[in-house]
């Protein structure tokens, strides 16, 4: 069941929308659903990668439907941590989207829980015979409450930042349980995050100093890290309660 939302994708509305949910056996045995990616297309481009009520055209990180900790709950994808179980959630692991993307623009909200950490994984390589997790591919645009976790004492850990690469900058994100509006552009090597509707990070991948940094950070042991120019788009398990809605894509 597909809903178009022709304000979120020209206006990136963050008035709430009806209300749906979604029960943890229809997540996990609901295969059409997980499979089918959402195709509701505007006239301006913009694609929702999120119907407001299923998790249609999404799977757990190597799996075919979403995990059952997945679920949507009023209008928003949600992460139930109630079955934590170390650093992810059981029945859970990164939400992936079906589709690839290379060149695009990518805008969503999130909300993060009191102490909680999760983040927003692009260009993935999603081949679980070479690669354990999403992020041993992708890039991650940290969800993070900067003062509750632990990450948030590490200056290239904190919200908005490109995860372990370089710092966001100016800093713009709002509390625990407070939605933050997120944008990922990906255009040719060029990348830019964006938060609340200001750029706070701004690089370009694939040249000689991506490789230099890249190298000089916890992803420089992983072979091929950030060398894909195309990939699947993940929300992070964590093991910390998030949510994620009006997820709207456009390719360039």
């Amino acid at each position: 069941m597909q809903k178009i939302f022709l304000t979120a994708a020209i206006a990136f509305s963050l008035a709430a929308c009806q209300s749906g949910s979604e029960s943890k056996e229809e997540a996990t045995t609901d295969t059409t659903a997980a499979q089918e990616a959402p195709v509701a297309t505007t006239d301006t481009g913009w694609t929702s990668l999120f119907d407001g009520q299923s998790l249609a055209g999404w799977h757990s990180y190597g799996k075919t439907v979403p995990g059952a900790a997945w679920n949507v709950d009023s209008n928003a994808i949600h992460l139930d941590v109630s079955a934590n179980k170390g650093y992810q959630t059981q029945g859970g692991g990164d939400l992936v989207s079906a589709d690839e993307y290379e060149n695009f623009d990518l805008k969503l909200e999130w909300k993060i829980s009191k102490n909680g950490n999760s983040g927003i994984i692009f260009l993935i390589h999603e081949d679980t015979t070479i690669y354990k997790e999403s992020w041993n591919t992708g890039l991650e645009m940290q969800v993070l409450d900067n003062d509750g976790h632990s990450d948030g004492k590490i200056p290239k850990h904190r919200a908005g930042n490109l995860y372990d690469l370089i710092a966001a900058s100016p800093e713009t994100v709002k509390g625990p349980g407070e939605w933050n509006q997120a944008e990922i552009v990906v255009n040719n090597g060029k990348l830019d995050l964006s938060l609340n509707g200001t750029v706070v990070v701004s690089t370009t991948m694939w040249d000689d100093n991506w490789k230099k940094m890249v190298a000089a950070s916890k992803f420089g042991v992983m072979p091929n890290w950030g060398t894909f120019k195309q990939g699947h788009i993940a929300l992070q398990d964590h093991g910390n309660e998030v949510w994620y809605r009006n997820i709207m894509i456009k390719k360039l």
